[in-house]
């Protein structure tokens, strides 16, 4: 295992939404034997609400300001001593302050997922209040991906399979 991940064991999962990052996220920690969290269930648990209702509550800002902060106790727990798969939301990395949490405290792997694959695994989804809008969601695509081309590693996500994504993780030169 690298150095980096000996005293900080987390991985941080980050991409678009419809990635697959919780679902990967979970097959991955279940294969390395850490713990999984999603930093949007986690906002949800500590908020008291969905993130939809966040975003049309108390804006996308303060959303913002809630996925930092459990980022912050998502990285306290690993410091712990707890090795854990994070799944951050698809904006979570693009901030300045997040994007320095993460590099600081483990690995960061991009899913690098086509669009049309994203598109179809958002298409049944109603509750996601960035995806409502076919146009914006494309041009936040588009947007986004040079704040994910940070990441420590890019993983292409090539078909539905999570096990598949999990696999290509797992020869990383991580362990």
């Amino acid at each position: 295992m690298i150095l980096k991940l000996k005293r900080t064991p987390g991985i941080f999962l980050v991409g678009f939404m419809g990635s697959g990052k919780s679902t990967v996220g979970r097959a991955l920690a279940e294969e390395l034997g850490w713990g999984f969290a999603d930093l949007d269930e986690d906002i949800e648990k500590h908020e008291g609400m969905s993130i939809s209702r966040i975003f049309e509550t108390r804006g996308e800002s303060e959303f913002r300001k809630a996925e930092t902060a459990a980022l912050r106790e998502r990285v306290r727990s690993i410091e712990r001593g707890k090795p854990c798969v994070v799944a951050l939301g698809g904006g979570a990395f693009l901030s300045e302050e997040n994007f320095e949490i993460v590099s600081n405290n483990g690995v960061s792997v991009w899913l690098d997922c086509p669009f049309s694959t994203v598109e179809r695994r958002l298409a049944a989804f109603e509750h996601r209040p960035l995806a409502r809008d076919p146009e914006k969601l494309r041009e936040l695509f588009a947007v986004r991906r040079a704040g994910y081309e940070r990441a420590d590693y890019c993983i292409p996500v090539e078909s539905d399979d999570a096990a598949a994504t999990t696999a290509k993780i797992m020869a990383l030169p991580l362990f």
